[in-house]
């Protein structure tokens, strides 16, 4: 069994890499897939055409998107950076300790595998690599879903700031590493000595 798995409960093989510029059009398309699919329940987190290239291009040239692909096409995509959105996060949070995730999406195709909860987890494991404390996102104010969702995922409510401009500000973190502990649902990456690569196999143990 290789080291760097996940078990997303699934057979199919996914591979999970930083994207690329020649992954733009297909981020943009699973992200767009999900914003039409939140504005078709009325959440208004996201734009309803999804975003445009110019919000998520640079998220790809500074190496923080990665994209999970398998056989059947790209099946997720995720931010991950260390860049505290100052409007929500204050000094007094200690924005340098913790990593951030935002523009998760998983293919409609994908859903009700596991792959958002693994790739938290995987989220969690660059946090301790890279040395911080937290993973740290904002979602939606008025989406009690997604917050119980993250919730589950062993997120902590921290506050919720209410911008009149910003659908977002329900703030969450969680300590780096699993979702509390929880084992075998990543399992250890073979290489401790520093940080986690940008290719990871993520397959079925």
């Amino acid at each position: 069994m290789h080291s760097n798995t996940v078990d997303l409960a699934t057979p199919r093989r996914l591979t999970l890499r930083r994207a690329t510029g020649d992954d733009l059009p297909a981020v943009l398309a699973l992200l767009a897939e999900t914003a039409a699919w939140l504005d078709s329940r009325g959440i208004r987190q996201w734009p309803a055409g999804g975003f445009p290239a110019g919000r998520i291009a640079p998220l790809i040239e500074e190496g923080a998107m990665y994209v999970v692909h398998g056989a059947d096409g790209p099946a997720a995509t995720v931010a991950l950076d260390g860049h505290a959105d100052p409007e929500f996060w204050t000094p007094g949070d200690g924005p340098g300790s913790a990593l951030y995730v935002h523009k998760l999406s998983v293919a409609r195709s994908h859903c009700g595998r596991g792959l958002g909860e693994a790739l938290l987890d995987w989220a969690g494991l660059r946090v301790l690599a890279a040395g911080r404390r937290w993973l740290r996102l904002d979602c939606a104010k008025d989406n009690p879903g997604l917050q119980a969702y993250y919730r589950r995922q062993r997120f902590t409510h921290l506050r919720t700031v209410d911008l009149p401009h910003r659908a977002s500000g329900a703030l969450f973190q969680r300590a780096g590493g699993l979702r509390g502990g929880i084992p075998g649902t990543i399992l250890p990456f073979a290489d401790h000595r520093g940080p986690v690569g940008a290719e990871q196999v993520v397959e079925r143990v």
